[in-house]
């Protein structure tokens, strides 16, 4: 049942829950609920993740497979003059996101859309930043598109920043990412945690 974050519709029973969380310097409250990821608490690679994404002025930023909103809402709170768009494909994640959004006011700066990946987002639309913690469970083919569907909605100075554990195949996600992107940096690693700094289009595009 662990993969559920990552279908259209769970079907665990609903069991509605909230915790408070200190992200980016802001005492943050979530709504959660089984079927989605991370609901007990924000995991580890998440803050790991946070905690090293350098955000520019007036920023718009995608916080891609948002669950139910921690990483975005966290972004908003923290810089006040960017413009958030959080995305997801399970329904409950996305229901519980709108509601956070609100919960933590950060409704004015931020959009959430129900989405797998980006291919139905506004042929216009491009970000500064994305931001990606990836649903490792779903597989790494689904993972692997996500990671080019987000190049393809970057700015042209964009970045993406993707956490992943050295177990879930950290090493070779890099050596994938480098075939899209003209640089992958490693900004940080922490107890297995990796999180990837990825810019430009690759040398081969």
């Amino acid at each position: 049942m662990g993969e559920q974050y990552y279908t259209v519709q769970p079907q665990s029973k609903s069991a509605p829950a909230t915790f408070r969380a200190t992200l980016l310097g802001h005492d943050l409250l979530f709504a959660t609920d089984h079927g989605v990821f991370s609901r007990t608490g924000i995991d580890y690679g998440t803050r790991v993740l946070l905690d090293n994404v350098h955000i520019p002025d007036s920023a718009h930023v995608l916080d891609l497979g948002c669950g139910y909103g921690p990483v975005g809402i966290a972004v908003a709170r923290a810089h006040l003059d960017a413009l958030v768009w959080m995305s997801d494909v399970n329904e409950r994640a996305v229901e519980l996101a709108r509601a956070n959004v609100v919960t933590n006011r950060v409704a004015d700066r931020v959009q959430v859309l129900l989405a797998d990946g980006t291919l139905s987002f506004p042929p216009s639309l491009r970000f500064d930043l994305v931001v990606l913690n990836p649903p490792v469970r779903a597989g790494k083919a689904t993972v692997y598109r996500l990671f080019a569907e987000s190049r393809g909605v970057l700015a042209a100075s964009g970045r993406m920043y993707v956490v992943l554990q050295k177990k879930q195949g950290a090493e070779s996600a890099k050596q994938y990412l480098a075939s899209l992107f003209r640089t992958v940096e490693t900004v940080a690693r922490s107890k297995g945690y990796f999180v990837f700094c990825c810019e430009g289009m690759a040398k081969s595009d």
